[in-house]
């Protein structure tokens, strides 16, 4: 389902981003909370937030296929971005789970389709990339981290979706698909895409 750009697409993407974050990401080696803080979560907010809003149109489109009902496991992984890109680059307490929420607001008022639901997405996405780095003692940003932070957005959306979105009228072995469909989804934007943006970072000087 990947076209041919694929590559180029993810290159484009993190240059992109380290040229909007760079210098935020630069001038913040402390752990406490400051000015600087919240001006690079604001930007990745605002950024995403928009990627969020366009990515809404992908699963509409696939929603419309026979695939209707992985629809929405096939997508969530763009959709979790925000809490593990800022959790990675920001390295705080708390930045997971406000850097998704602060997304999720911004989506919420580009006229999202899902109006205020976008907050409790955010709420509990964000809970959800927050717990990975919590694993760590917030000792982690890099593999680990990213990685825990992969299953956790996983185990949590899951349970969601369960209770909230009817997944517990479905069978065992559709379950299981899905489980398998979001992991890997969550595991390609939040973790791999992540990780390739952090090392972009990284490699351009900003990251210590």
């Amino acid at each position: 389902m990947r076209s041919p750009d694929y590559q180029s697409s993810l290159d484009f993407f993190s240059s992109t981003m380290i040229k909007i974050i760079g210098n935020e990401v630069l001038t913040m080696s402390k752990k406490k909370w400051d000015v600087q803080s919240v001006i690079f979560l604001a930007i990745i907010a605002i950024f995403l937030g928009i990627i969020y809003q366009v990515w809404s149109y992908a699963y509409y489109a696939l929603a419309a296929t026979p695939l209707k009902p992985y629809a929405n496991d096939l997508t969530l992984g763009v959709w979790t971005m925000a809490g593990p890109l800022a959790g990675t680059l920001l390295r705080k307490v708390g930045g997971a789970f406000i850097g998704e929420l602060l997304t999720a607001t911004v989506e919420m008022f580009l006229f999202s389709s899902w109006g205020a639901a976008n907050l409790i997405s955010g709420l509990y996405q964000g809970l959800g990339s927050e717990l990975g780095f919590a694993l760590t003692g917030y000792k982690n940003f890099g593999k680990l981290g990213l990685s825990l932070s992969v299953l956790t957005t996983t185990v949590v959306t899951f349970a969601w979706s369960l209770f909230q979105d009817g997944y517990l009228d479905y069978q065992v072995g559709m379950l299981v698909q899905l489980f398998i469909l979001r992991l890997l989804s969550i595991g390609l934007f939040s973790g791999v895409l992540v990780a390739m943006i952090q090392a972009a970072v990284k490699k351009a000087g900003f990251l210590r």
